[in-house]
């Protein structure tokens, strides 16, 4: 166990900056703060389960999905007054199930006096472009989604 709460965090969890980028965790499921901001407010939600594909998820977990994405899109557009979020399942280099969660913008959006670019808008978001920010920064928009949560 890693967490005082008893929280294991797999690998992708880790890469993702846990448990110093977690948000709240669920029975089934983490929330993190994406360390490099492609948006403002981006997000991991990682499955807690050992699963390395979708379907190996516990029904229990799929269940818990629901509760777990209106939590995020409440707190979200609270936060941020987003105009449109992703969910992306890529997996491809963090194995463990896990979903980007990506606010879309149409313009830049200011936050703690830095500005933020979504340079996808309005087609697919960009990963590789990342707003810069820094461990305290990072900690005021965990600190601010947090504030927001349902």
């Amino acid at each position: 166990m890693d967490g005082v709460d008893g929280t294991e965090w797999n690998a992708t969890m880790r890469k993702f900056g846990a448990p110093d980028t977690c948000i709240r965790n669920y029975t089934h499921w983490s929330v993190l703060l994406r360390p490099r901001q492609a948006t403002l407010g981006a997000l991991v939600l990682a499955a807690r389960e050992p699963a390395q594909a979708f379907p190996e998820l516990s029904a229990a977990a799929f269940s818990e999905l629901r509760g777990v994405t209106a939590d995020i899109e409440q707190a979200l557009q609270r936060a941020f007054s987003y105009e449109r979020l992703n969910y992306l399942m890529l997996m491809m280099v963090d194995p463990d199930v896990h979903f980007h969660v990506l606010p879309r913008y149409p313009e830049p959006q200011t936050f703690d006096g830095r500005e933020f670019e979504d340079r996808g808008w309005p087609g697919p978001p960009d990963l590789s472009h990342v707003n810069e920010t820094n461990e305290s920064a990072n900690a005021r928009i965990i600190e601010h989604i947090a504030s927001c949560w349902p």
